[in-house]
């Protein structure tokens, strides 16, 4: 019995310990995350210096820099002084578009996809897409020169583009409906 008690005793003092803190088995320092953003860094780099060596080896074409990180030229340029309307948020564009390599190679070809309606900002629309198409009036066609990063990014479009793909796009604006008219007539 004596010992039962001592034995009670015991427990109900061990009991009464205030729990410690559990530390973790390792520490990450962060480098992976580190190691990560080196790799994107690069990757990038490369991706840029392959868009302007196949834009140097077009010389005939005049290509223009997005502010967005991205490259264009016009195949149809719109040359009314009427037409000066750009895309804004809210607004609907009627568009179409495919899809091809660096290379010229079709991902997507001409007439594959079918004619897209898309509110501006309101809507998912890869990057690049969404941010080129607030460049456009009326009626032009726009090739658009997009880094992975701008396009399908790491996981690619989960059919024909694969992870970390630059494109291009070309795309044509047939109409641009503004959100207020599209407001009244709801």
């Amino acid at each position: 019995m004596r010992h039962l008690i001592t034995l009670i005793i015991v427990i109900t003092i061990a009991g009464c310990k205030s729990p410690e803190a559990r530390y973790p088995v390792s520490q990450n320092t962060g480098s992976y995350i580190d190691e990560s953003v080196q790799r994107n860094k690069e990757m990038i780099a490369e991706e840029e210096d392959h868009i302007k060596q196949v834009m140097g080896e077009n010389t005939d074409t005049e290509f223009l820099t997005s502010a967005d990180g991205f490259w264009y030229y016009y195949n149809e340029k719109s040359t009314d002084s009427t037409n000066t309307r750009t895309p804004e948020f809210g607004d609907i564009v009627v568009f179409d578009y495919s899809i091809s390599s660096l290379d010229g190679r079709p991902i997507y070809a001409e007439g594959e996809k079918p004619t897209r309606e898309y509110a501006i900002d309101k809507e998912k629309l890869f990057t690049g897409l969404r941010q080129g198409l607030k460049l456009m009036k009326e009626g032009e066609t726009v090739t658009f020169l997009f880094p992975s990063h701008k396009a399908f990014g790491y996981y690619g479009d989960k059919k024909r583009i694969g992870r970390n793909t630059p494109i291009t796009a070309k795309v044509t604006l047939h109409e641009i409906k503004e959100e207020s008219n599209q407001e009244s007539n709801n």
